[in-house]
């Protein structure tokens, strides 16, 4: 006989059944190109300091090349007075430069936290031709923010999405998979868990400590990791005694070995398809915290923080409005995406 070749993809087998899940995911167009357009996204904000800074890319001076967006120079590199960090924003910086060489800046020459010294109009000023979006309260550029904002919500909401499935599948499996008093007794400390005030612990930490990205993560993944336990337990506590598990336990393999290969794979299923809706809401409870002001710190890109100056500021409705459709447009990507997902691996949604 002659073996039939395996379909592979970054080393992952292509099986039949997950052909029919891409192909089934392909033919739901709205999430198809919801993901394409999320990850363009994604991907124009991940180098953001080459799309939005307030430091040149790169200098050409004295027949010298420098790259200030990616190491620090003094000002006496370039003929000024001062040892500490160059001002490039500065005219008589800029003059210098300009004299014995040029300058190539960004798209945007504005970082998120870049003060437009030069505006002919009090903060916040309407969009120009230097500020797309106008700037906010403090005179900083929107779409910088935009930017930067962007990244750390999605990176936000990945990191926490991995690490609290990652702690849920294996408490839920563990659950699902041994019963008896583990499950009870889990099951006991999850709903005490879940009952405790997060927002008010929130507020009671953030006044002892200055919260950030690792702080704001760390706390909001000792609760975010409930969501999949019991779709997971549920699937273990079906599967674990299947006749495929009863013989693996009679031939000898360990409950880990058995957990990880016969019974994972077929939770794992419905565990794909709430990801992305796990993404969704840990975008949003970043947003909702910076909108409150208990998320990141001040001055961090925040479209939150964003959303919260709109609201201050109802003159100023391109803060308000640029945040919002952000934001909207992120998490209705997000949630077109787990739809498709969703239908992908619903086995009564078969292709004829």
């Amino acid at each position: 006989m002659i073996a039939k070749r395996s379909t592979y993809f970054f080393w992952i087998p292509i099986t039949p059944i997950v052909q029919r899940r891409l192909t089934s995911f392909r033919r739901n167009s709205r999430g198809f190109w919801s993901l394409w357009i999320f990850l363009l996204l994604f991907a124009i904000s991940l180098p953001a300091e080459f799309i939005a800074n307030d430091k040149p890319l790169l200098i050409r001076f004295q027949g010298h090349y420098y790259m200030p967006v990616l190491a620090t120079y003094p000002e006496t590199t370039f003929g000024g007075d001062f040892e500490t960090e160059t001002d490039y924003r500065d005219a008589f910086v800029r003059q210098l430069i300009e004299d014995e060489g040029w300058m190539l800046w960004p798209i945007i020459p504005f970082s998120y936290n870049t003060i437009n010294y030069h505006l002919d109009r009090p903060a916040p000023s309407p969009p120009n031709g230097s500020n797309w979006l106008g700037t906010d309260d403090q005179a900083r550029d929107v779409v910088a923010r935009l930017i930067y904002g962007f990244r750390i919500s999605v990176l936000f909401g990945l990191v926490l999405t991995f690490f609290g499935s990652l702690i849920g599948i294996c408490i839920g499996a563990i659950q699902g998979y041994f019963g008896g008093w583990i499950d009870l007794i889990g099951q006991r400390i999850i709903e005490i868990w879940s009952g405790l005030p997060i927002l008010y612990l929130l507020i009671i930490l953030a006044s002892v400590v200055e919260p950030n990205f690792w702080w704001l993560l760390g706390l909001m993944l000792l609760f975010s990791w409930m969501g999949l336990v019991g779709v997971v337990r549920a699937e273990f506590l079906r599967a674990r005694n299947f006749d495929f598990v009863r013989a693996a336990r009679a031939l000898g393999l360990s409950d880990y070995k058995i957990m990880i290969r016969h019974v994972l794979p077929n939770a794992m299923v419905s565990t794909l398809t709430f990801l992305p809706f796990i993404l969704t809401g840990s975008v949003t409870i970043l947003t909702s915290l910076d909108f409150l002001g208990f998320g990141l710190p001040p001055g961090s890109p925040s479209l939150g923080e964003l959303l919260n100056q709109g609201k201050n500021n109802l003159q100023a409705p391109w803060l308000g409005f640029s945040s919002f459709f952000l934001l909207s447009l992120m998490l209705s990507l997000l949630v077109f995406i787990g739809e498709a997902v969703r239908d992908a691996f619903d086995p009564r949604k078969s292709l004829v």
